[in-house]
C-alpha cells in the first residue's frame, strides 16, 4: 500500500473526518486531503506524530517491509501491537514487547537461558531436537550476534 491509502484507511478506521485527524496531528484540513491525494506526504516529524498518536509504525506508513520477527526470541511480529516501544512511546520493530520494554532489554542472560525458557512453550518435537533447533536458529538474530 502506499503512504496516501495507509493514511486514509488509518482516519477512516478511527472515524475521524479530514479536519478531525487534522486537529489531532496539529496540520491543516488541507494538509491530510493532500496526503491522502498522493500530491505530498507528511514531513519526517509528522510522521513520527501519526506513528505515536495512532500506534503505527513509521515504517508501515511509509508503506515499507517490517521485520517479521523478534530479534531476540525470535516471535512472529505480525501485529503490530507486540511490538517493543522506546521511552519516549516510539515504536522498535527490532523486538518485541517482552523482550525489549521501557528502554532496556529483559530477557535471559545466555541463549542457553533463553532456549530453556522458550522449551515449555514448543510441544512439536522432543526437548532434545527443540534445543538444537532453537539454538540454530536463535543465534542468527541481531540480539545474539553481539
Amino acid at each position: 500500500m502506499e503512504t496516501k491509502d495507509i493514511l486514509l484507511d488509518l482516519r477512516q478506521k478511527n472515524n475521524l473526518t479530514q479536519a478531525k485527524m487534522a486537529e489531532k496531528l496539529l496540520v491543516t484540513r488541507q494538509a491530510v486531503s493532500r496526503w491522502e491525494n498522493g500530491e505530498t506526504v507528511p514531513n519526517t516529524d509528522t510522521l513520527k506524530i501519526i506513528s505515536k498518536t495512532f500506534g503505527v509504525s513509521v515504517n508501515t506508513l511509509l508503506g515499507l517491509p517490517r521485520n517479521t520477527i523478534c530479534q531476540v526470541c525470535g516471535m512472529p511480529l505480525e501485529d503490530e501491537s507486540n511490538y517493543s516501544r522506546e521511552t519516549e512511546g516510539d515504536i522498535n520493530e527490532k523486538y518485541c514487547k517482552w523482550c525489549y520494554h521501557d528502554g532496556g532489554f529483559h530477557v535471559a542472560d545466555t541463549l542457553d537461558e533463553l532456549i530453556e525458557n522458550i522449551l515449555p512453550l514448543q510441544n512439536w518435537a522432543s526437548p532434545e531436537e527443540m534445543r538444537k533447533l532453537l539454538k540454530v536458529q536463535l543465534s542468527t538474530l541481531e540480539y545474539w550476534q553481539k
